[in-house]
């Protein structure tokens, strides 16, 4: 068969992996970071290329990429959720995913709920809508012509891509194994902390702490390309970036809390309990509980889980943290401090120097409350503001 290019085996593998990561940063950064959130805002010649690109390499619809993906976020782990491991299982997600979605996009209310905002222009209407199967013909014709039959392989790789890891990977995966950095109210993980394969969607548990931020890395050791893509752009001027989640800093040598600890703190509740789970519920917790490896294993998993959402605990789950918490005096007392910390979200009526008040008293409590891991986080909590860097 004439084509344009004779590769060799490993060349085409290249091209393939290019070809396919080019239709990552479309998913990541048009479908999911500018539409699906309006974190980032891109050219015209920026937002019509991907647009393009992805009805060649996908077929999707982007009303319908968005409209399902902001139920997920809206239903997220509730039988209302499209795609999720913990309600349709595991497997089910990470094979069948693909199909998970397509049975969500064809629901009518969904695209009417969640698929307002999204291009409404003459193509859209009259071409990337009604006819998605024409764009992946289209892009099956352009590899037969370059590569042969290679191209052949290479278009069904490009078919595959998506599917896989997209819906499949991080919708399942990201869902069910990995760490955690923020403690949502969803399931969500990170898989890994390089966001290289999948366009920095891997930091799938940093995007449901803050869904509205154009970066999904929040820790140094965590990279995310399809931020530096984003960044690159922004240089260029074909991107403005509309919001990025806050970063607490640590101010040293702060004595008394003051209005920017006061904002820091109450701006950033999940930042803030998050901190408190790691930083005083684990090792209280360890230390407390765990009299052997089985017990630390099934304790510490409990109480992480039922202190971190304290505050939505059912009936049962309540008897089961005070049972808990009838086991050490310590970790009951870290219990206690987190629900004074959590009262001060509610102190709505007051002024901001009543809520410095009440702030600050608090530190000074936890400070000699004689718990070390306590006190150390009460130091730190007094020195926080907060950098959008």
């Amino acid at each position: 068969m004439t084509h344009l290019f004779d590769l060799s085996w490993w060349q085409l593998v290249l091209v393939a992996l290019g070809l396919t990561h080019i239709t990552i940063a479309g998913v990541t950064i048009f479908l999911h970071r500018s539409q699906a959130h309006k974190a980032v805002e891109l050219s015209a010649p920026v937002n019509h290329f991907f647009r393009f690109w992805l009805w060649l390499t996908t077929g999707m619809v982007t009303k319908e990429w968005v409209a399902v993906h902001r139920r997920h976020h809206a239903k997220c782990e509730t039988e209302g959720d499209p795609h999720s491991p913990q309600v349709e299982g595991l497997n089910r997600v990470l094979w069948l995913g693909a199909w998970l979605y397509r049975k969500a996009s064809t629901n009518q209310e969904t695209l009417d709920t969640y698929g307002k905002g999204t291009p409404d222009d003459w193509l859209e209407r009259k071409i990337y809508t009604p006819y998605p199967g024409m764009g992946i013909s289209l892009m099956l014709i352009i590899d037969l012509l370059l590569f042969g039959f290679a191209g052949a392989l290479i278009w069904v790789v490009q078919m595959a891509w998506i599917p896989f890891w997209a819906a499949g990977v991080i919708n399942g995966i990201g869902h069910y194994f990995g760490y955690r950095n923020w403690n949502t109210t969803d399931a969500s993980t990170n898989i890994i902390p390089l966001g290289l394969v999948i366009g920095g969607e891997e930091l799938h548990n940093n995007h449901h702490a803050f869904a509205s931020s154009a970066r999904l890395s929040s820790r140094w050791y965590e990279f995310d390309i399809g931020w530096l893509y984003i960044r690159l752009m922004q240089t260029l001027r074909l991107a403005r970036v509309k919001k990025v989640a806050p970063r607490i800093r640590v101010r040293k040598d702060i004595r008394l809390v003051d209005l920017d600890t006061v904002s820091a703190v109450l701006g950033n509740r999940l930042q803030v309990f998050s901190n408190y789970a790691k930083q005083v519920v684990k090792p209280v917790a360890k230390s407390e509980l765990c009299s052997s490896r089985r017990a630390c294993r099934e304790k510490y998993k409990a109480v992480r889980g039922l202190l971190a959402d304290s505050q939505r605990l059912d009936e049962a789950a309540r008897q089961r943290l005070q049972k808990l918490l009838e086991e050490s005096q310590l970790l009951e007392t870290v219990y206690q401090f987190q629900e004074g910390l959590s009262a001060l979200w509610e102190r709505t009526a007051t002024s901001q120097e009543a809520r410095r008040e009440a702030l600050q008293e608090w530190v000074v409590q936890a400070e000699a409350a004689g718990i070390d891991a306590l006190s150390r986080f009460a130091r730190q909590l007094r020195g926080y503001s907060v950098t959008s860097t």
